[in-house]
């Protein structure tokens, strides 16, 4: 679409439709109200950066494993910057991608469900590629890390290519693979930073995520469980 306010927005109304295929790709060159995660916006200029969304249909999957399709989702984006830059990459829990600890993607999963299994699965992402300069500091692109310029195309096929294969790996019952690889790129793992919950800042060491994906905290020597709108990154 030359145009669209939100892909992902799009793609659930496709969802909609009886015959809209698994694997249906909606992507376009403006996005003008795209979505993120806790009510945020996504800043991209058009036609520079990917802004695309991906619909699943993972009928395999209990509605309480939800949290690995930010997943898997998080590790192919991972998988492809591995492959394209030799900066340091790490996943922000819950699924932001970091390059030399700033942000170059966002990821936005919406579900719909029938009982305790998924109809369909809205998979969508927002990737910098050839924006350079942006309006708030803590953001980067592909461009900006590697000097060079990129094909969009050529980005987004490489970024499908990972998509699909991380979701075969899910499909295939290999979960246990895949947590453990979220958890080895896992931004600030088994180190000491400051949190901001309640209200309240402490000093906390992240140590993993549970079963629903909420994030573990050692802290006073105790285990607190957060999830996401329940806890922020001071420093």
């Amino acid at each position: 679409m030359p145009e669209c306010h939100s892909t992902n927005t799009k793609a659930l109304e496709l969802c909609q439709q009886p015959n809209t295929p698994e694997g249906t790709l909606v992507i376009t060159n403006q996005q003008t109200s795209g979505r993120g995660q806790r009510g945020n916006t996504w800043e991209s200029r058009p036609g520079m950066n990917l802004t695309f969304s991906v619909i699943l249909k993972p009928v395999f999957l209990l509605v309480k494993d939800q949290f690995l399709l930010n997943v898997i989702t998080s590790l192919a984006v991972h998988d492809y910057l591995s492959e394209t830059c030799k900066a340091p990459i790490h996943i922000k829990w819950p699924n932001d991608i970091l390059v030399n600890e700033f942000k170059i993607c966002g990821i936005l999963i919406e579900n719909q469900l029938m009982g305790d299994r998924f109809t369909n699965v809205v998979v969508g992402i927002g990737f910098n590629v050839n924006q350079r300069e942006f309006s708030w500091g803590s953001a980067t692109s592909l461009a900006s890390v590697t000097n060079r310029t990129y094909d969009l195309q050529e980005v987004l096929e490489g970024l499908l290519s990972n998509l699909e294969a991380r979701y075969v790996q899910l499909r295939q019952g290999h979960a246990h693979i895949l947590k453990a690889d979220y958890l080895r790129h896992l931004y600030r793992i088994n180190e000491i930073h400051t949190f901001s919950a309640d209200h309240n800042q402490f000093e906390g060491k992240i140590i993993g995520v549970d079963e629903y994906g909420r994030l573990r905290i050692s802290t006073a020597g105790q285990e607190k469980i957060f999830g996401i709108k329940e806890i922020s990154f001071v420093n």
